[in-house]
């Protein structure tokens, strides 16, 4: 729909009169072609962007043509395009696949930055549980370290060796209570008949589980 606003020139009455000839008429002519001139080689959403370029294009060709006449033309505007349905549909069609591809950009960015921060946030629970671990191993070593010299000095005849020996004995023992104490578990225990200079204090240990061996 196209709109179309003109004066006439007070001074040249009788042209605009008589002139020409069913003026609206011969100005709708121009206009459809003008139209066809300029938009011929143009695309609809290229349409759709430039429609003021187009109706001055029209404009400046309908001021040539009707000045002559007294017929003064102030503007040409391009109110509405009304595009054949099966253009519309095609339109729609394209808009709304463009819409979801959008959407599935969007979702999948989402989504790799929750994997990226997920990931982020695993290397750093992995971090802090692995300082906490190699606090906690030598926090032990230091009560061990700590053990072994307070049980040298306060019995005689003891070395630092005898004091790990029993130390390991009794974590050995802790761990024997550890595994017996959880459910639905079989545990086989091999003895380390490979070991050089093995102390007695392991001996023993074997000696252990050979004489008192688990439940079947």
């Amino acid at each position: 729909m196209v709109a179309c606003n003109y004066q006439v020139d007070k001074v040249k009455i009788y042209s605009a009169f008589y002139k020409l000839e069913k003026r609206d008429q011969t100005m709708i002519a121009y206009i459809k072609n003008g139209l066809r001139t300029s938009i011929c080689n143009m695309t609809l959403d290229a349409l759709y962007a430039g429609k003021e370029e187009v109706s001055n294009e029209i404009k400046d060709e309908l001021v040539g043509v009707f000045i002559k006449y007294g017929i003064n033309v102030l503007n040409v505007l391009i109110r509405e395009i009304t595009p054949d349905s099966k253009v519309l549909a095609a339109m729609n069609e394209i808009n709304a696949s463009k819409r979801e591809l959008e959407s599935a950009m969007q979702k999948a960015e989402g989504e790799k930055i929750i994997k990226v921060k997920r990931a982020e946030a695993d290397a750093e629970s992995m971090y802090l549980s692995g300082v906490g671990v190699a606090r906690q191993r030598k926090a032990i070593m230091d009560g061990l370290k700590n053990s072994i010299v307070d049980f040298s000095a306060s019995v005689s005849d003891t070395s630092p060796k005898d004091v790990m020996d029993l130390l390991i004995l009794n974590q050995y023992f802790d761990a024997l209570e550890a595994i017996g104490g959880q459910s639905n578990i079989r545990t086989i225990m091999l003895p380390a008949d490979q070991m050089a200079g093995r102390s007695s204090v392991m001996e023993g240990m074997e000696g252990i589980m050979r004489a008192a061996p688990g439940p079947k």
